[in-house]
């Protein structure tokens, strides 16, 4: 995500990793002009999560999910950080998104709090922390989803149904992913699909959804900065960043 966000935008990230984490992976995204602050580095295990593809590499199947240092993690925004007009809350549990959503909108965050927020999830979140998301998703400006979340959450039958089932629990946009068949963008009373960029050999997924988000939310970010505020010509190029970036990915 911040590699792809820093083509964009100046990234400042917030995080938890166990000490069993590489250090030259934190100094790669430092070389990349990435503020890692607030990274806060733990005793033990960094998160892991074991999944099994299907032959089209589209679905998944979780196999096992280890939150271990992620499991007692508490964020905290330094105060360098408060002033932050762009807000992207990472796939975690919901809880820990509205932490951090309390302090960069309380008394010492920037006055009238950041221009864009927007949240990721997982079904993991969707089935077991339903009132915690629903809760997250009521304060939010974007959801970034793939297509079986979508319908998880909504008990929609379809992507485009499920799209504008979330627009009710409060985000002004959604943006459905479908792997190879790119992605749906709801907003503005529109629903737009945009193709995925064509990649014939698809060694390994994993992670193409953060690339999609951190080039989606990097061009929004400088969009916003400049004009001050983003149209659908805007929402649209954004999430053609995102394919492009997350075809590196695959």
């Amino acid at each position: 995500f911040s590699c792809a966000a820093s083509l964009f935008y100046q990234v400042r990230l917030v995080g938890v990793v166990g000490s069993d984490f590489p250090q030259e992976h934190l100094d790669m995204l430092g070389a990349r002009g990435i503020d890692t602050s607030g990274i806060e580095v733990a005793h033990g295990r960094t998160f892991r999560w074991h999944g099994r593809y299907h032959t089209d590499m589209n679905a998944r199947d979780t196999v096992d999910v280890q939150l271990n240092v992620f499991g007692e993690f508490q964020p905290k925004i330094p105060p360098a950080y408060r002033d932050s007009e762009y807000v992207f809350l990472a796939n975690c549990r919901p809880a820990l998104q509205k932490q951090v959503l309390d302090q960069i909108r309380g008394p010492q965050a920037r006055p009238g709090g950041p221009k864009l927020v927007m949240a990721d999830t997982m079904n993991m979140w969707i089935e077991n922390n339903r009132d915690e998301l629903e809760e997250v998703l009521s304060s939010v400006d974007g959801l970034l989803v793939n297509d079986d979340e979508a319908r998880l959450l909504t008990g929609a039958a379809n992507a485009v149904a499920a799209g504008r089932s979330i627009l009710d629990m409060g985000p002004d946009m959604v943006v459905i992913k479908k792997g190879e068949h790119g992605a749906l963008l709801f907003a503005e009373g529109e629903c737009l699909p945009l193709p995925a960029y064509p990649t014939e050999q698809v060694i390994d997924p994993t992670g193409a959804g953060d690339s999609f988000a951190g080039a989606l939310m990097g061009s929004l970010a400088a969009h916003l900065a400049e004009e001050g505020d983003a149209s659908l010509r805007a929402l649209k190029r954004a999430v053609a960043y995102g394919t492009v970036a997350a075809s590196f990915t695959v």
